[in-house]
């Protein structure tokens, strides 16, 4: 029989494209929503939940074989104000704990929890400094949200089940984050490094990122914290010049001035300016993970057709 993976966050950028993977290798896909009555595809099943109120629907845990955790609010959706930043720390934080008391009151047979990270753990910009998965965390808010959100998934582990951490870098994709808003200018000719130009960007192709979270539920192996990440980051200036070659378009403008970004984002800039050079390590080394697309040409080549 096949296997059903429980899903949270599964309407998001990344969570629609697991599950479309993740049927398409056969298994079946449950998700965990607020309505039980919103369901978008006819081959998976909805149960709803609802974190503030501390319910979940004791089948979505009964019927699930393995849970991938990628529910929490957007970091760069909205300006933080301190009641933003609370949210975000709270939506992941308080939707694990719900995952952790459902599971330990309740009979179940989840052999594998996979929970999103972020390499946030490190800091919103820690310069060229390479980063493996036993570097020190940082201090900043985003350190404090991942630090936060991966000591709740300890709550997991400590039940016996099998715990993985991907602490994911910037990840590629037209359906969402990060890649449209850069390409979005660079297609009206007006392409150009952000700040300095000079911030590392860690980033990974979404469909690596979903071949990476199935290999996590299938592989026994697979435990704790790894960095998400493809093998080599590159600069913002980097990264907008590639864009501009692939897309054929006008060399790029003189660069985004930091203090304008600072301007318009507040505290929340360092998403934009600050940089992680984050590697790899424990997957190169440990896994046997094949990347589908371990360069950025190949990456972007394949997402800008």
């Amino acid at each position: 029989m096949a296997k059903t993976i429980l899903i949270t966050g599964g309407t998001g950028t990344i969570g629609r494209r697991l599950t479309q993977r993740l049927l398409e290798q056969g298994f079946r896909v449950s998700l965990l929503s607020r309505s039980a009555a919103k369901k978008d595809n006819p081959n998976v099943t909805v149960y709803q939940w609802d974190v503030e109120k501390g319910h979940i629907d004791p089948q979505a845990i009964l019927t699930a074989d393995h849970i991938i955790h990628l529910a929490g609010t957007g970091i760069a959706d909205e300006r933080w104000t301190d009641a933003r930043k609370q949210q975000i720390i709270e939506s992941r934080t308080q939707s694990t704990h719900l995952l952790a008391s459902a599971l330990r009151s309740g009979k179940h047979h989840v052999k594998s929890f996979v929970s999103s990270s972020a390499i946030g753990y490190y800091g919103g910009d820690t310069g060229d400094r390479p980063l493996t998965e036993s570097s020190e965390g940082g201090s900043d808010f985003l350190a404090q949200v991942v630090r936060a959100w991966e000591r709740s998934v300890d709550e997991i582990a400590g039940l016996g089940i099998r715990t993985v951490k991907l602490r994911t870098g910037i990840v590629l994709t037209m359906e969402g984050g990060a890649l449209p808003k850069l390409v979005q200018p660079v297609r009206l000719g007006a392409g150009a490094p952000l700040g300095s130009g000079q911030q590392y960007m860690s980033w990974i192709h979404i469909d690596d990122l979903c071949r990476m979270y199935l290999q996590a539920v299938i592989d026994d192996h697979w435990q704790g914290i790894y960095n998400a990440v493809a093998d080599k980051p590159v600069t913002n200036e980097t990264f907008t010049r590639l864009i501009i070659e692939l897309l054929d378009k006008p060399h790029f403008l003189p660069r985004v001035p930091a203090f304008a970004i600072r301007l318009l984002f507040g505290e929340m800039a360092i998403v934009v300016l600050g940089g992680n050079y984050v590697l790899n390590k424990r997957i190169r080394e440990e896994t046997g993970f094949e990347y589908l697309f371990p360069d950025l040409i190949a990456a972007l080549r394949d997402l800008l057709n």
